[in-house]
């Protein structure tokens, strides 16, 4: 088990500005579950666990439909990882783990 399990409280950099999100993690072997929620919403995602990296694609709605390719890595009780956000390119991302 890697770890990854919990709630990070997380910012991306994105051209709108930064973006706080809070993403909840449970992972079931090479797989997750959870949620991102934040100022444009909230959805479930689900994903893959490879070692103590996370990768998922995530639907967005506002301000316009895309989805987002995701990639974090767990290290402790800190996320850092990408964004990418198609045409518009890739943003960085980076959490805690909340208590």
């Amino acid at each position: 088990m890697a770890g990854v399990d919990g709630s990070y409280d997380c910012t991306v950099k994105s051209p709108l500005g930064d973006q706080n999100l809070k993403l909840t993690v449970t992972q079931d072997g090479d797989t997750f579950t959870g949620q991102a929620s934040g100022a444009m919403g909230a959805s479930d995602v689900s994903g893959k666990v490879d070692g103590n990296t996370l990768s998922w694609k995530q639907q967005m709605t506002s301000p316009m439909p895309m989805t987002l390719d995701i990639t974090a890595t767990v290290d402790g009780d800190t996320i850092t990882g990408n964004v990418g956000a198609g045409a518009f390119g890739s943003f960085p991302l980076n959490g805690t783990r909340t208590a």
